[in-house]
């Protein structure tokens, strides 16, 4: 069972996420099971960067030791969620000759022609965390999506190139590594909130994923089923609760339940129940404040103003790319700050494209707690390591039996000839 165990990891300003999944044997060969979901709150993380190795080590600690508790199997390697907001992307191209004599493009010249993309000259204090073939061309022929198997003397690949910052990578891993944990592989979160929520037909289309976390806020955008641009901002739910705080004077955590229990990003004109009790929030709190009434309307300014403000840094990245208003699949909403009531109407209206709530759609999940918006990037990555471990275990099945049939080929050989 251990070895069948895949883990997502993700690590967010306020929360640490922790959803295990396990590969069984179905009916139509393995199939993935979620069998854990673990959130615990996060230290030393701040707007998507390590700023204390010792406290986010603890934090990521006490999320393992609990989820270990939960599934009753030790995790030993996790697939891990990046949301640094200093990430860029840009795109790169490569070329090369077709190897083979008879003009055939194999797996060899893709790999060989990636890598030349990879070949651009990266800042120095960044690295490279992704590659991700956007078309290729074979000699006149532009936007091929898979060469392999065509015939050509010039292979041509677009790639789009994701870079991290270098010391921010190194913290982020150190602090894992600490606690015993081995990392597959960092992937950022909205590439990894999209292998659980979006449709091939959505990707064809043309649709944008939009991670709202407490501090950031991260994108993928995709078209043709190839991303296209990704971003992260850093901006997110907790800029929505600091201005409902110092708009109403109260304290930050009492700000977050009022913004959960009676906020919205619309603001409506003909609402007549305009005042709000607020006073049993109060007393649970344990605040000693005079607050009890609010303004449900004053309150709604206050957040759809905020709102307004992310919408328009995510349409400037549409923009960025021609994207604006563009998307015909539309934008999905995933993280912690997706489930403000309001959010997928004003979205609507703001950034004129169709708007909706992430659910999980690749995988079959039964834990009714995955499903929550904020669990879909630590989902993600599970389905996202899931994939890339039978990719590579098809990957060295065909070798190995390509090792086999040599070694068959060369006994009949050596029989056929004379000694």
């Amino acid at each position: 069972m251990k070895d069948n165990v895949i883990a997502g990891l993700d690590i967010g300003s306020t929360s640490i996420r922790l959803v295990i999944g396990q590969r069984i044997a179905g009916p139509a060969g393995d199939e993935l099971q979620i069998i854990g979901a673990i959130s615990v709150p996060t230290s030393g993380v701040s707007r998507g960067i390590v700023n204390s190795i010792e406290e986010t080590t603890s934090s990521i600690s006490a999320c393992l030791e609990k989820a270990e508790r939960l599934v009753g199997v030790p995790i030993s390697r996790v697939w891990v969620s990046i949301n640094d907001p200093y990430i860029k992307c840009e795109r790169s191209k490569g070329v090369v000759a077709v190897g083979r004599s008879d003009g055939e493009i194999n797996e060899n010249d893709v790999s060989r022609a990636i890598e030349a993309a990879r070949a651009l000259a990266v800042p120095v204090n960044y690295e490279i965390l992704h590659v991700i073939p956007i078309k290729f061309g074979v000699d006149n022929q532009g936007d091929v999506k898979d060469p392999i198997g065509m015939n050509g003397i010039r292979l041509e690949v677009e790639t789009l190139i994701v870079q991290g910052l270098s010391t921010q990578i190194k913290n982020l891993t150190k602090a894992i590594y600490r606690t015993g944990l081995e990392i597959e592989d960092l992937v950022i979160a909205p590439l990894a909130a999209a292998e659980a929520v979006l449709s091939t037909k959505q990707k064809e289309l043309g649709v944008a994923l939009v991670n709202l976390g407490s501090s950031t806020t991260s994108l993928a955008i995709y078209e043709d089923r190839n991303l296209i641009h990704t971003a992260v901002l850093p901006i997110g739910s907790e800029h929505i609760t600091a201005d409902i705080a110092i708009g109403l004077r109260c304290p930050i955590n009492l700000a977050e339940r009022i913004k959960r229990e009676y906020g919205t990003a619309v603001v409506d004109e003909n609402e007549t129940k305009d005042d709000v009790d607020v006073s049993q929030l109060v007393k649970e709190e344990e605040i000693n404040d005079d607050i009890s009434i609010i303004s449900r309307k004053y309150l709604a300014e206050i957040i759809s103003a905020r709102v307004e403000e992310i919408f328009d840094k995510v349409d400037n990245e549409f923009k960025r790319i021609d994207r604006s208003g563009m998307l015909p699949a539309g934008i999905i909403f995933v993280g912690g700050g997706a489930d403000l009531e309001g959010l997928v109407e004003a979205a609507k209206k703001k950034l004129r494209l169709p708007a909706a709530l992430g659910a999980a759609k690749n995988i079959n999940v039964i834990i009714d707690k995955v499903k929550a918006p904020e669990f879909l990037t630590a989902l993600g990555l599970v389905v996202w390591g899931s994939r890339t471990e039978t990719t590579s275990s098809h990957a060295a099945n065909l070798s190995q039996n390509f090792s086999g049939l040599l070694e068959k080929t060369k006994g009949l050989w050596n029989k056929i000839m004379p000694k």
